[in-house]
């Protein structure tokens, strides 16, 4: 059975512009060096949080171009210097902080046949500064015509601090209520267009019309693959660590029978946790983790690594206000309703990358080997696997749409206030109207 390899990498940007050429030649750390997985996976997903300023998120748009272009650059870049194939970032969108970029070798762009997107704010007054924004795309199989594989891909960003873990199960609770997809007509036309090869135009929009005349818009639609990765932000602990517990954090190179080992920590796992108990992030599965923790890295350790002193054998330094926590996590549905056990999900590689100097976190990526499978291939007879946990809301649109005019405000005066453009800007305006009374006044005292 042919197969779909897939990149998922998350990486909270802490506001910061990514450096291109450190990112790029750190990328794809998490493939295999030979053997399942180490060659150009099909598709890239890239989840970041915090990826600008809340100004410049907030207004979206070309203030965000930069931020996003960085990313499209370390990609590219970093492709270059491993295989030679161009990857071509076919979808990029944001809900406030939170940023999803969707890439595609330049040898299958042409079977993506339509994708749709979804938007939900989850920070404070249900705006963007905390959210997920979500894109479901059509994979078309060759042999299958007008029938895709389909794929969900979610970017996410949920609540902070040890003790808000119920607080990221109502998040959870609100992804699957309010993240609903809307689907883009043109979306088949402008990707065939991206793309050199247009033999298979006619194929992708058979399979684009088929999809809108009965598609599902819920995060669980039961013919389609799904992804969530992101900032989940669970912790190690529902409470700061006190001063004697900081003695105890995870050291680098000690043994695994060693209290200070990093596995012993992963045992208090919140989402592990949450998720046993069915509170949160249901029917979703996790690659084993065997990585150190990800989140919270001080501010000495990134100075090291940005003059070059963390070499791999200093010993981690931790922010001693917040426990060392896997907050960067990929998750995935290993298998829609439709299929057996040989349309599961494969992950082949879960792995942290390097610190960067721009982060306080690690970015983490999942290698996985997706099964091309159409979901018309197989008789729907079975459901092996949980319904969704949460009906939509009916009121998903008119809260997102009030939530985005909050955004647009709240972002307008962050850049006026907060910007040295924004600063800039509104001392010309206050100039103006000043001078502009000056010469009124005058003239009416004449």
């Amino acid at each position: 059975m042919d197969a779909l390899g897939v990149y998922v990498l998350t990486f909270n940007c802490a506001r910061n512009f990514a450096d291109v050429d450190v990112f790029a030649n750190h990328f794809f750390d998490a493939l295999p060096a030979s053997g399942a997985g180490s060659s150009a996976p099909d598709l890239i997903f890239l989840s970041l949080q915090e990826i600008a300023p809340i100004a410049y998120s907030f207004l979206g748009g070309s203030f965000l171009l930069p931020y996003f272009d960085a990313f499209r650059r370390a990609v590219q870049k970093a492709a270059a210097q491993r295989w030679d194939h161009h990857y071509v970032n076919f979808l990029t969108d944001n809900t406030g902080m939170t940023g999803l970029m969707l890439f595609a070798r330049d040898d299958t762009l042409d079977k993506i046949a339509w994708k749709d997107t979804a938007h939900v704010g989850l920070g404070v007054q249900e705006m963007g500064n905390k959210g997920a924004v979500g894109a479901r795309l059509g994979y078309v199989v060759e042999g299958y015509p007008s029938k895709t594989v389909d794929l969900t891909f979610v970017a996410a960003h949920l609540a902070p601090m040890e003790d808000s873990y119920e607080q990221r199960n109502l998040n959870w609770k609100s992804i699957v209520e309010r993240l609903v997809f809307t689907h883009n007509s043109n979306g088949s036309k402008r990707l065939a267009d991206m793309s050199t090869v247009d033999e298979n135009t006619s194929l992708l929009d058979d399979a684009a019309s088929a999809h809108a005349e009965g598609s599902r818009r819920d995060l669980f639609a039961p013919n389609a693959y799904l992804f969530l990765a992101g900032d989940l932000n669970y912790r190690t602990s529902n409470i700061g660590p006190s001063i004697r517990e900081i003695e105890h954090f995870p050291r680098r190179n000690v043994d695994i029978d060693n209290p200070s080992h990093y596995s012993h920590l992963l045992k208090n796992d919140q989402l592990v946790r949450e998720m046993s108990y069915g509170r949160t992030f249901h029917s979703l599965s996790e690659a084993p983790i065997d990585f150190p923790p990800t989140y919270k890295y001080s501010d000495a350790a990134r100075e090291a690594v940005r003059r070059g002193l963390d070499t791999g054998d200093h010993e981690w330094e931790w922010s001693n206000h917040r426990w060392p926590s896997w907050c960067d996590r990929v998750l995935f549905l290993d298998k829609p309703s439709w299929v057996g056990e040989a349309g599961k999900v494969k992950p082949i590689a879960y792995d942290a990358l390097p610190l960067f100097a721009q982060s306080d976190h690690r970015p983490v990526a999942l290698v996985a080997s997706v099964p091309l499978l159409p979901s018309s291939a197989s008789s729907n007879t079975e459901n092996v696997r949980a319904v969704a946990p949460f009906s939509i809301d009916p009121n998903w649109k008119s809260k997102r749409d009030t939530a985005r005019q909050k955004e647009i405000v709240v972002g307008a005066l962050a850049y006026l206030g907060l910007t040295r453009e924004g600063n800039g800007l509104l001392l010309a305006s206050l100039l103006g109207i000043f001078g502009a009374w000056f010469i009124l006044r005058s003239m009416l005292e004449v």
